[in-house]
C-alpha cells in the first residue's frame, strides 16, 4: 500500500506550525476525543469485526475511554489482530514531527537527541514532516528469539564506526517500541517472549520510557501498547511475569461466533472464491453445514479446545467446497456452480491443518473429520426440514429404486432422478426454494437423500465423494 501524501497546505516548519491551529495532544488524547465522537455520532468501534457489537467492543471501548493498555485474551481466529489494527482509525489523520525523526519527535516536546539539536539549532525554521495514522502502527509477533534490539534498540557499530562515540546517544539504533512514538505498538502472543525481555518492557508499559544497555537515555515515550495471547499461555505460571500482566490496564476474553448466522455472515465477508466462467451460487444449507462444522468441533471432545477452532476453518472450508464444485462444473459444463453434499467431502484437505486432536493419532483424522461434516449435515437436515414425504420417498426406494450421487456427476442425472420419483421431487423443490435452478436442485436432492440417511431411513454405500442411497431392507 502506497504511503499517503500530506496535503500542500500543512505548515512545514516548527514556526509556522505554531502560528497555525494544531494543538499537541497525546496518543490517548487522540483515540478518547476521537473515540467519543464516534459514539456520539452512533458509529461503531469498527465494521470489520462481526459478532462482538454486545461482548468485546463495548469493553474495549471502555478500555480506550481510560485510556488503557491493553491484552486481549483469546484462541487463535478469534479477530484479536484485526481489533488492534482497527484501531489505527481512530488517530488523527495527520501528525506532525521534526522532519527525519525516528522516533517521531513531537516538534514542541522533542525527546531524540537528533530532535532536540535541531531544535536548538534551528529554532521556528526548523522543517516539519507529517506522518499519517496508517504510518503510526507497529506490529511484532512475539518469539522466544525476539531480542532486546528488536524491541527497544541497540548500539549501531555502523555509526560508531562513522565516527560516534559508544556513550553518544546519536549513536543508538531505536527498535520497534521507541519507533512507535506517538502511535500504537502491537505485541502479538505475548507469552512467547523470553523473560529477560518481558522485563523490558515494564519500563514501557509503567514509567513509559526505555532504557539501552548501560546508556543514560531517557525517551519519555507516547505509545499506547496493546497485546494479544492465548488464555491458556496467558494463565500459565511462567509464562507471563506477573509484574508485566499488572502493567495491563485492561484484559479483554475475545470468543468464537456464538451464531451460526454471524459464523455465516464472517464467511461471506471474508471469502475469497475463485473466479468462474459460469453464475457461482451456494444454496442456504451449505452456507449452513459449513460453518455448523465449526461450531460442533468447538464442542468436540477428540479435538484440543485449548488450541481453538478459528473461524478461518470455516472461511478455508467454504472457498474449498466451492473450488471443488467449480471443478465439476467445468467438466459438466452445467450452467452454474453449485455446491452438493458431495462436495463436503473435499473439506477433509483443507480442515487438517487448523485443528488438533486432543487424544488420538493424526492417522485417524479423515475418520473424525468425516464425523464432523455428518454431525452438521444432520443438525441442519433435522432442525430445518420439515419432511412429510419421508414415508412416501421410502416407499420409493422399497421398490428396488437406487440414487447414484457423486461430485463428479453433471445436474441432469439429478433431474432425471427427480422425474422418476415423484415423492423425492417435491420436498427437493421446496428445500431448494422458488426458482431454483438446475444446479440447485441437484445439491437439494443430494441433502435431502443425505437427510434421510442420516436419520435412519435410507441405507448408502460410500466411497469417498461417491454414494448409493437404497432401501435399508436390502
Amino acid at each position: 500500500m502506497s504511503t499517503p501524501i500530506a496535503p500542500p497546505e500543512l505548515p512545514t516548519t516548527l514556526g509556522a506550525l505554531r502560528a497555525s491551529s494544531y494543538v499537541p495532544k497525546s496518543v490517548r488524547e487522540e483515540i478518547r476525543i476521537n473515540l467519543e465522537q464516534r459514539l456520539a455520532d452512533g458509529q461503531p468501534l469498527t465494521s470489520a469485526v462481526l459478532g462482538y457489537e454486545d461482548s468485546v467492543l463495548p469493553q474495549l471501548e471502555t478500555a480506550l475511554l481510560a485510556g488503557h493498555d491493553i491484552i486481549l485474551l483469546g484462541e487463535r481466529g478469534q479477530a484479536k489482530t484485526r481489533m488492534i489494527r482497527s484501531l489505527v482509525g481512530l488517530l488523527d489523520e495527520w501528525l506532525p514531527i521534526v522532519e527525519g525523526s525516528e522516533v517521531r519527535d513531537d516538534p514542541f516536546a522533542p525527546i531524540s537527541a537528533y530532535a532536540i539539536e535541531l531544535v536548538a539549532q534551528k529554532g521556528d525554521d526548523t522543517p516539519i514532516a507529517w506522518v499519517h495514522r496508517t504510518q503510526r502502527f507497529a506490529e511484532k509477533l512475539a518469539s522466544p528469539d525476539t531480542s532486546m534490539a528488536d524491541l527497544i534498540g541497540e548500539v549501531d557499530p555502523i555509526k560508531v564506526a562513522g565516527g560516534l562515540f559508544l556513550d553518544d546517544p546519536k549513536a543508538l539504533s531505536y527498535g520497534l517500541v521507541p519507533k512507535s512514538n506517538r502511535g500504537i505498538f502491537a505485541m502479538n502472543e505475548l507469552p512467547d517472549l523470553a523473560e529477560r525481555i518481558q522485563v523490558g518492557l515494564l519500563n514501557v508499559l509503567e514509567e513509559r520510557d526505555v532504557q539501552i544497555r548501560g546508556h543514560l537515555v531517557r525517551l519519555n515515550l507516547d505509545v499506547l501498547v496493546v497485546a494479544t495471547a492465548n488464555p491458556e499461555d496467558y494463565t500459565n505460571r511462567g509464562r507471563l511475569i506477573t509484574p508485566l500482566k499488572d502493567r495491563f490496564g485492561s484484559q479483554i476474553r475475545t470468543h468464537y461466533p456464538y451464531e451460526l448466522t454471524t459464523e455465516i455472515a464472517i464467511i461471506h465477508q471474508e471469502a475469497q472464491l475463485p473466479t468462474s466462467p459460469v453464475p457461482v451460487k451456494v444454496p442456504w444449507f451449505i452456507d449452513d453445514i459449513v460453518a455448523r462444522v465449526s461450531h460442533v468441533a468447538r464442542k468436540s471432545h477428540v479435538i484440543s479446545q485449548s488450541s481453538g477452532v478459528s473461524v478461518r476453518l470455516s472461511i478455508a472450508n467454504y472457498e474449498t467446497v466451492v473450488a471443488n464444485a467449480l471443478r465439476r462444473t467445468l467438466r459438466t459444463h452445467d450452467s452454474s456452480v453449485v455446491p452438493r453434499v458431495s462436495d463436503l467431502s473435499a473439506m477433509v484437505q483443507s480442515t487438517q491443518g487448523k485443528i488438533e486432536f486432543d487424544t488420538m493419532d493424526d492417522s485417524d483424522s479423515d475418520q473424525v473429520i468425516a464425523a464432523l461434516v455428518a454431525l452438521a449435515v444432520r443438525q441442519c437436515f433435522t432442525e430445518h426440514v420439515l419432511l412429510e414425504e419421508a414415508p412416501a420417498i421410502v416407499d420409493a426406494f422399497n421398490t428396488e429404486a437406487i440414487v447414484h450421487t457423486g461430485d463428479d456427476l453433471p445436474d441432469k442425472d439429478y433431474l432425471a432422478v427427480l422425474a422418476a420419483m415423484p415423492a423425492l421431487d417435491a420436498p427437493v423443490r421446496r428445500v431448494a426454494g422458488p426458482g431454483a435452478t438446475d444446479g440447485e436442485l441437484a445439491s437439494a436432492a443430494e441433502f435431502v437423500l443425505e437427510g434421510l440417511y442420516l436419520t435412519k431411513r435410507l441405507a448408502k454405500d460410500a466411497s469417498g465423494p461417491r454414494a448409493l442411497y437404497r432401501s435399508r431392507n436390502r
